[in-house]
């Protein structure tokens, strides 16, 4: 049966996740009920990253199978039942056996956060303004210690079970202004809320709440209990899913 590849992006704040929950509003939930208005049936669906409650995306990417689909009709036909929320910017044709979850490589997430005494009103729901006073060099610093093959469970709910060892290929924050700052992190995959911790311990470096000596034995003691902050979702979007170049 033919695969086909939805690329999706979505403002999360009023979404309790991607995934779905009953009696919640998701991501799921919505594009699954318009899929099935348009096929006639819900078609089993897989995705590149499960994001949380009030994270956004901007590359999310969706693969379903279905017999004979219009590729321009469904996203037409996607984006006027979804309602803005979410958008299907891409709706294509993918090769046999692709499936966005294990057939992705890599995934890359972008964190806002910004060091002002508040934030732009039209920014607010994408950007974590960072209470009290840190010392943003401090951020990238601390970003360092989380690039190679690691075992992330000091920033991970861990399932039992499953590894918590990931590979993060590139971790950088970046000032984009006099205030405003950008965390860049890829990896192969990430577990539950790792991308938030991650933020959040480089904020309570920043902050001087814990030593700059101490983060390196935080990410080996692979101990979720010694754990501080987590940042909240508003400042995350899932931003690109990297894929072998015979599934593009």
């Amino acid at each position: 049966m033919p695969v086909y590849r939805l690329d999706l992006s979505y403002d999360g704040t009023d979404f309790s996740g991607y995934a779905r929950q009953n009696g919640q509003r998701t991501v799921q939930g919505e594009l699954e009920s318009a899929l099935g208005k348009f096929l006639g049936v819900i078609p089993a669906t897989a995705v590149a990253g499960r994001t949380d409650a009030g994270v956004h995306a901007r590359g999310q990417v969706v693969s379903f199978e279905a017999e004979g689909v219009d590729v321009d009709r469904l996203a037409r036909s996607l984006n006027s039942m979804l309602g803005g929320e979410i958008v299907v910017t891409r709706c294509s044709t993918a090769p046999d056996g692709f499936n966005a979850r294990f057939s992705a490589t890599s995934r890359t997430y972008r964190y806002m956060a910004s060091t002002a005494p508040y934030v732009d009103p039209t920014r607010r729901r994408y950007v974590w303004r960072l209470p009290g006073d840190v010392d943003a060099g401090l951020f990238d610093t601390t970003a360092g210690h989380y690039v190679g093959e690691r075992d992330f469970t000091s920033f991970c709910r861990s399932v039992q079970g499953k590894s918590n060892v990931r590979r993060v290929e590139e971790a950088k924050w970046e000032m984009l202004g006099d205030s405003l700052m950008e965390f860049r992190v890829t990896a192969n995959a990430f577990c539950h809320q790792m991308v938030r911790s991650l933020v959040g311990l480089c904020y309570d470096v920043a902050r001087g709440y814990v030593s700059l000596d101490a983060v390196e034995g935080i990410i080996v003691g692979a101990d979720r209990s010694s754990f501080g902050t987590v940042a909240p979702p508003h400042g995350l979007t899932l931003w690109e899913v990297g894929y072998p170049a015979i599934s593009l």
